[in-house]
């Protein structure tokens, strides 16, 4: 058991470490820090997918801790909220599993935490998140006019002969204030989603992994419940003021959560079938165009479900139980 401790605690120190270097590396490499920032992820879901809650809570308070003494307070409370601890909360959602026959199932086989649950959980935090950083910021209307003002003055720097049109100046701004948080959200949810999946083949690929490997493909849908939470934030956009941005934040993230299924349920579809890496080459082409995005948005929002991976109990399991 002490050998066990310490493996853990060596691994969630390492995890939060190479945690804090990624962070750091992004504040300093400003063409690179969204991909750094998400990629500091990692190392917090591999400790918790590969040694439990107790490495990621290690690897979030490292680097937490490291991130304070480099930088501030203020900038570790922002990585803990934005990264380390939705990463290291996936993690935990991942290694829960119970016995199959509490739901009806083979007394002899596991039912894992459905990865339906795991993106609706993701898109939830990434919502709360990204809430309480714009209200750290200060982030609104006047911010995003000083922020446009600013570019329009470097532009005119540049070349004295422009002039904007102040109606269509007006209106970027007012498209800009719901766009920057739904933009911002939806990448994000993308991109932590993205170190999940990486997290997952690499912790199994040395054998770590408590959860099983799954078929993304067949497995990745979104909970029916996000629906309704969808269409709340579309509602809420209509409404105006802080609302407005609130519902922005929600449509950015659980429509970057049907986005993904959308293109695993193009994947499971399109298996053993002659036109697959056609379609699927130009459905990835072409999602640089909102017409596309919402064919495959619509895929998503049509197929929600939650399936649950069965595996046979294991002696040695050290999986939690969702009880």
């Amino acid at each position: 058991m002490q050998k066990l401790n310490q493996t853990v605690l060596i691994s969630g120190i390492l995890a939060g470490i190479c945690a804090a270097f990624l962070t750091l590396g992004a504040t300093a490499q400003s063409s690179m820090s969204f991909l750094l920032y998400a990629a500091s992820a990692m190392p917090v879901l591999v400790a918790g997918l590969g040694w439990g809650n107790a490495a990621a809570i290690v690897a979030v308070l490292s680097a937490a801790f490291l991130g304070a003494l480099a930088v501030s307070p203020i900038f570790a409370l922002t990585i803990s909220i934005f990264t380390l601890v939705p990463a290291g909360w996936l993690s935990h959602l991942a290694n829960l599993a119970r016995p199959a026959s509490e739901l009806g199932g083979p007394e002899d086989l596991l039912a894992w935490y459905p990865l339906s649950g795991i993106v609706l959980h993701l898109c939830g935090l990434i919502t709360l998140s990204v809430v309480i950083l714009g209200t750290m910021i200060g982030y609104g209307p006047e911010l995003v006019s000083q922020l446009v003002d600013a570019m329009m003055t470097s532009v005119q720097a540049r070349e004295a002969g422009f002039t904007p049109d102040a109606t269509a100046l007006s209106q970027t701004k007012s498209l800009l204030v719901l766009m920057l948080p739904m933009i911002q959200g939806g990448l994000w949810v993308i991109m932590l989603f993205a170190a999940y999946y990486f997290a997952c083949r690499m912790v199994n690929s040395f054998g770590k992994g408590l959860r099983p490997r799954e078929d993304i493909a067949a497995a990745l849908r979104m909970h029916r419940n996000a629906i309704f939470v969808f269409l709340a934030g579309i509602v809420m956009t209509f409404v105006g003021g802080t609302v407005a941005m609130v519902g922005a934040v929600i449509c950015g993230t659980f429509g970057a959560g049907f986005l993904m299924a959308g293109y695993a349920a193009l994947h499971h579809r399109s298996k053993g079938k002659d036109w697959r890496w056609p379609v699927l080459v130009l459905s990835y082409i072409s999602a640089v165009f909102v017409f596309p995005l919402l064919i495959i948005l619509v895929l998503g929002l049509s197929d929600v479900r939650s399936t649950i991976s069965l595996t046979p109990v294991r002696k040695s399991d050290n999986n939690e139980t969702d009880n």
